[in-house]
């Protein structure tokens, strides 16, 4: 591996490392994994590659706000710009086709973003190259094109061979050209970039987000292929308000990355956020989101910022958003692959807890769905997980297919079975429950459902003499979530060696209020089944709700 003063990368890193440069945990870990991959050759360092895309953006890209200098990019920049256009596979193509930059306001991110757009266009030497300036309104996605041309025609060089065109620039000798598009799946559909910038994705909106980034990521397929250096799909944004779109699936899929906990190996996200949302009026906490902090924003301005915010919840929530980018109802991973490897074991037996007191939670299916049974018995102080799934009969095949799960061997094993043909019966869920009184003689004090769950199963229950209480999965379980998380910590919960519960684990994200850091469970990702998470946090609630009744039995001491 180069030195450090040959390799900016390790520079930052180094920096990080001593002090000298304040990180957040998301970019500590993306350097950590980016220098431990570089010493264990799963990808490669190519410098002069580096340098290359650094030299032409300091030699070529102009400032376009209030100044119109070269722009000098600062030490993380430099890093960044390294891990982007140096790190290369195997092949010698660039490594990371996918970045996600999520950045503080005025940190020079759609400057930074216009020459990134440059480099690919000018500097990469692609016949045929494409950029494209994608945002909702045109309004929007011209902010990175105008900056491409305040920085073409500042340099004669690249205004003689580039051409203004009513739709476009164009550079005739490459056959190169950059455009800017607004939302429209179908007029995106068929183009080639080498390089799409994706402007203030936060702002996207749900599905019309979802489906405009999809159709720009597909269109690389074809590029790739071709393609002497890779191309690459950048998505640059402070943070913002939209629920359920581009933003929060990219974030989630960053952290879930950063855990450790994602086979990407793609996709480069540089989230600069901070760490501790008590500390948002803090200074030093700020510089984590802001790293051009004293060089684009000076600490006056941040200053005057503060002092704004904290005259209303409106503006806390704006500044928290813009400056901290801290999302309102952000969501992100929830439990590292490592944290749910301390619950798995051995295979546990329920008829080693024979004579055990126990709390059960139950999550119904939609319809068509699985559906899940929780029995947590405590023992010896470990909170011993048993999980039992439900699915009909016609829904098997195309579940094994979409979930891409071997649904088969957990029916062999006796983790999943098979109930009704078109919806699971739910039946299922009591007779598993009367089998547990009547043939293990272990006896559910409380059960706990979802409040949408089946009232003909409550009540068939309750006439069964088992006590019922309703659970409404919102961030009224916080407080449950966060012992879960202690707990599992604390090694103190064991699942055995159920896998299906195990992935329903790893699929649990939580959504987090940043006003009073409330939190609820949600899925990864739409696709993605946590069912035996839900039930396990309704078992769980069932502790915590009538511990002062039922506590002592439950330890079965």
């Amino acid at each position: 591996m180069m030195k450090s003063k040959d390799n900016y990368i390790l520079k930052y890193y180094q920096g990080i490392k001593d002090g000298s440069i304040i990180a957040g945990k998301w970019i500590i870990a993306f350097y950590e994994y980016i220098v431990k991959g570089l010493k264990e050759k799963l990808f490669f360092y190519d410098a002069k590659k580096a340098m290359h895309a650094i030299g032409f953006i300091e030699s070529f890209v102009h400032h376009c706000e209030s100044r119109n200098d070269l722009l000098h990019l600062e030490l993380w920049q430099k890093a960044l710009v390294s891990v982007c256009f140096g790190i290369i596979d195997e092949k010698g193509m660039r490594q990371f086709r996918e970045i996600l930059i999520v950045i503080g306001r005025k940190n020079g991110k759609t400057l930074l973003a216009s020459a990134f757009a440059d480099a690919m266009i000018y500097a990469d030497g692609e016949y045929g190259a494409k950029c494209f300036c994608v945002a909702p309104k045109l309004e929007q996605a011209d902010l990175v094109y105008s900056d491409i041309w305040e920085t073409i025609e500042a340099e004669e060089e690249l205004k003689a061979i580039t051409k203004r065109r009513k739709g476009d620039y164009y550079i005739e000798s490459t056959n190169s050209s950059f455009k800017k598009i607004a939302f429209n799946a179908k007029k995106s559909d068929g183009f080639n970039p080498h390089i799409a910038i994706c402007d203030e994705i936060a702002s996207w909106s749900g599905d019309a987000g979802l489906k405009q980034y999809g159709v720009m990521k597909s269109a690389f397929g074809a590029r790739g292929v071709a393609s002497k250096n890779a191309p690459m799909l950048v998505s640059i944004t402070t943070s913002g308000y939209e629920n359920g779109g581009i933003y929060d699936d990219l974030t989630m899929r960053a952290t879930r990355f950063l855990m450790g906990d994602s086979r990407e190996k793609r996709f480069a996200p540089f989230l600069y956020m901070i760490d501790d949302i008590d500390k948002w009026d803090d200074i030093n906490e700020l510089q984590k989101a802001n790293p051009n902090m004293n060089v684009s924003l000076s600490v006056d301005y941040i200053l005057e910022e503060i002092a704004t915010a904290e005259q209303s919840l409106a503006n806390k929530a704006e500044f928290m958003c813009k400056h901290c980018c801290i999302k309102q109802n952000s969501s992100q991973a929830w439990l590292s692959s490592k944290d749910v490897e301390k619950c798995c074991g051995k295979h546990l037996d329920l008829d080693d807890f024979r004579g055990c007191y126990a709390v059960g939670g139950i999550d119904l299916s939609q319809i068509c769905d699985l559906t899940a049974c929780v029995l947590l018995i405590e023992k010896d102080g470990i909170i011993n997980v048993f999980a039992k799934f439900w699915m009909p009969q016609e829904r098997l095949d195309d579940a094994i297919k979409m979930d891409n799960l071997p649904y088969r061997a957990y029916i062999e094993r006796g983790i999943l079975e098979l109930s009704g043909e078109h919806y699971v019966d739910y039946k299922a869920c009591y007779q598993w429950f009367m089998s547990l009184l009547q043939e293990k003689e272990i006896y559910p004090l409380q059960i706990g459902v979802d409040r949408y769950c089946a009232q003909m199963l409550s009540d068939d229950l309750r006439a069964s003499g088992f006590h019922v209480d309703d659970v409404f999965q919102g961030t009224n379980l916080s407080s449950v979530i966060e012992e879960t998380q202690g707990r599992i910590a604390n090694g103190e919960i064991n699942i055995g060696d159920n896998d299906l519960l195990k992935i329903h684990f790893l699929n649990s994200a939580l959504k987090i209020e940043t006003d009073n850091h409330r939190k609820r469970l949600v899925k990864m990702r739409d696709s993605m089944h946590i069912d035996g998470m839900a039930s396990f946090l309704d078992a769980m609630t069932m502790r915590s709700k009538y511990n002062a009744e039922i506590g002592e039995q439950l330890r079965n001491e």
